[in-house]
């Protein structure tokens, strides 16, 4: 495997007065130099998402005089971001992700062009954005646009860096598929996806906030690599990073020889196992609202009804916010059979929005219990509609 390839992208003509003052500490760098620097103005360079890992990232590719940064993002900033999506402020709360990074753009560094795709990314457009840049940096939170992005950069012989984090643990890695080169994808890291529900979001799970920048600026500094040629990237290697024990280790991973090449995009929902057969009925999962749970926590209160409330989501979570009487019971060790539950009582189950406790439900009436109910919209929506004085996260 080459693991570098040389510079992925032709220097521009000149820079200007201003721009020389400004990349001064790049210029005087022996090894980079003011032809690695007109690189850098000439590359295109794709962020997917403009949340964790997109927010530094964005920040040092403009800084460093990318010059033309796409972001891909139709999210909306909210208050829970600013903990570690640092391109954003309180006065971006409610605009969107990209414009927002847009303006912290042109604040930093007004030789950087934008182009914003507020889209979510999907088989019907991936392909066109992917064609008109020379690097995709995927900053993305879910198994199903991972393998998309992999795909699709395969199919166009794309590079791409990708980044990964959960918790105090990250993840990063660059992938290029194109047979001239010879490196691995997402799949020869990933065949298969996960289990649904086995792997926490963010949301669910939790992430340290300066994560994003170590795991972000390495991902920036493997885009530099990669367009300017200079060092040895990390194509077939991938650094795992614990913040806790502030370690870094290194695993190998090469092209899998008897991998078909990716010629075409699939249904990525259905690989990651998030939709059902389409010979199978949708299942119709027995349901109440946070309104009329209420009124059934007043009967238990009353001694007029019997039954458990269960919390699955994780004790991080539950002492946040919880809702009275309900008992603690995270996803994983119900479905992992860690926690059994009578199954002939009458139950019902809430998480943050409520995919996690739908989950359980599935699980539990597959093992036999008959009254056992999801809680739509979970603990989000019971404060916005019966204790609307708790805090949300």
């Amino acid at each position: 495997m080459t693991l570098s390839p040389g510079p992925l992208v032709e220097p521009l003509a000149e820079l200007s007065k201003e721009e020389i003052e400004r990349y001064s500490r790049h210029l005087i760098l022996p090894e980079f130099g003011l032809e690695a620097q007109k690189r850098l103005k000439n590359a295109r360079v794709l962020v997917i998402g403009a949340g964790g890992l997109g927010s530094p990232a964005i920040l040092y590719l403009a800084a460093a005089g990318v010059g033309t940064l796409g972001i891909v993002d139709d999210d909306v900033v909210d208050v829970s971001n600013l903990q570690r999506q640092v391109i954003h402020g309180v006065g971006n709360v409610g605009q969107t992700k990209a414009s927002s990074a847009e303006q912290s753009i042109v604040d930093l560094n007004p030789h950087v062009a934008v182009i914003r795709h507020e889209v979510r990314l999907d088989n019907s457009n991936v392909l066109e954005i992917f064609s008109g840049y020379d690097l995709i940096l995927d900053g993305t939170d879910n198994f199903a646009t991972r393998y998309l992005v992999s795909d699709a950069a395969e199919i166009l012989g794309k590079p791409y860096v990708w980044g990964s984090i959960l918790r105090f643990d990250g993840q990063v890695s660059v992938f290029w598929a194109e047979p001239s080169v010879g490196g691995p994808s997402y799949r020869d890291l990933y065949p298969e996806a996960p289990p649904p529900g086995a792997v926490p979001s963010c949301a669910e799970g939790g992430v340290l906030g300066v994560l994003c920048a170590q795991i972000g600026s390495v991902m920036v500094n493997e885009a530099i690599k990669l367009i300017t040629g200079i060092g040895s990237t990390l194509l077939g290697r991938v650094l795992i990073f614990n913040a806790l024990d502030m370690t870094w280790r290194e695993l190998r991973v090469r092209r899998d020889p008897s991998a078909a090449p990716i010629t075409e995009l699939s249904d990525y929902e259905a690989f990651c196992g998030l939709t059902l057969n389409t010979e199978q009925e949708p299942e119709e999962l027995p349901s109440i609202t946070a309104a009329q749970l209420e009124e059934l926590l007043k009967e238990r209160a009353a001694g007029r009804r019997d039954f458990d409330l269960i919390d699955v989501r994780e004790p991080g979570e539950y002492d946040i916010v919880r809702i009275e009487g309900a008992t603690l019971m995270p996803q994983n060790r119900i479905l992992s059979g860690e926690t059994e539950l009578d199954t002939a009582r009458e139950m019902y189950v809430h998480c943050k929005a409520g995919s996690r406790s739908a989950n359980v439900v599935r699980h539990l009436r597959e093992q036999g219990a008959g009254k056992v109910y999801n809680v739509e919209g979970g603990i989000l929506q019971w404060v916005h509609d019966v204790e609307p004085e708790k805090p949300v996260y």
